[in-house]
């Protein structure tokens, strides 16, 4: 069984959407763990409308992203999980590809596979995202390299004797941190299919610079403080979030002033 972990908070527009796509899937050995984090529109009537014993439903009161998805961590029982956030869909076979890679090789802990980044009506493709790694992804991680990591993209097999926790005090970059808390010593691959498509909506992360920008310090700090990284690998880190985030201030068309802050503060991290 694959366990797929929905939070939902406020996601009536596309929410249904997402469940359909999951329920059209051509691997029905599934479990959709919705949890409801405290949403104030319709998304609780989109939700029991459905009637299907896979579909488990569960409502929390509003606590972040990372505490809905912590709870659907405790309640899975798949041998597989994987993540999908209520206003993305998956395409049909994207389960199943997936699967297909874990099947051919028992030592594989991590499955990922092509993203298409698409606009919030879902009629254009803003980006194409393929990973290009195999091994241990750990220092990929750290590093913010793009052969490994897109975001929620993973199909990660469950191991027992692992806790699975979100750190639940991170506004941004959280599923980056989680994936690195769980990939040291495992082995991560990929499918060349296409296994989602992302929609990028007005509230996405990059609509907020300086969250976003906070967001990569405190994911250094984290990893400098927490994790056993050499210093060549953390003085890379320092220099991708300064060149992410000069590049994006730059991009979004913000002044020079803020674009040149962030290097005197990535020197001074």
């Amino acid at each position: 069984m694959i366990s797929i972990i929905m939070p939902v908070y406020n996601s009536s527009q596309y929410l249904k959407y997402a469940i359909d796509s999951v329920l059209n899937q051509t691997y029905k050995n599934w479990e959709l763990l919705i949890i409801n984090d405290g949403s104030t529109d319709k998304s609780s009537n989109i939700i029991l409308s459905y009637d299907d014993d896979r579909v488990k439903y569960y409502v929390q009161k509003h606590q972040g992203v990372s505490a809905a998805r912590n709870k659907a961590l405790k309640l899975m029982r798949g041998k597989y999980f994987c993540f999908l956030d209520a206003d993305d869909i998956m395409p049909p076979g994207s389960l199943l590809s997936r699967i297909m890679i874990f099947r051919k090789n028992s030592n594989i802990s991590f499955v990922d596979g092509v993203v298409l980044t698409k606009n919030h009506k879902m009629d254009k493709t803003l980006r194409y995202y393929r990973p290009y790694f195999k091994g241990d992804p750990y220092n990929q991680l750290v590093k913010i390299s793009d052969k490994c990591f897109f975001g929620p993209s993973w199909m990660i097999k469950r191991d027992n004797n692992f806790s699975y926790v979100f750190k639940e005090n991170m506004d941004y970059l959280e599923d980056l941190y989680f994936y690195l808390s769980i990939s040291n010593g495992g082995v991560y691959d990929y499918t060349k299919d296409i296994v989602l498509f992302y929609r990028k909506t007005f509230g996405s992360a990059m609509s907020n610079l300086t969250g976003l920008e906070n967001g990569y310090y405190k994911l250094f700090n984290l990893i400098k403080t927490n994790h056993k990284s050499d210093l060549g690998t953390i003085l890379y880190l320092k220099y991708k979030i300064c060149r992410i985030m000069f590049s994006t201030y730059l991009i979004d068309g913000v002044n020079l002033r803020k674009a040149f802050s962030v290097i005197l503060k990535c020197l001074l991290m």
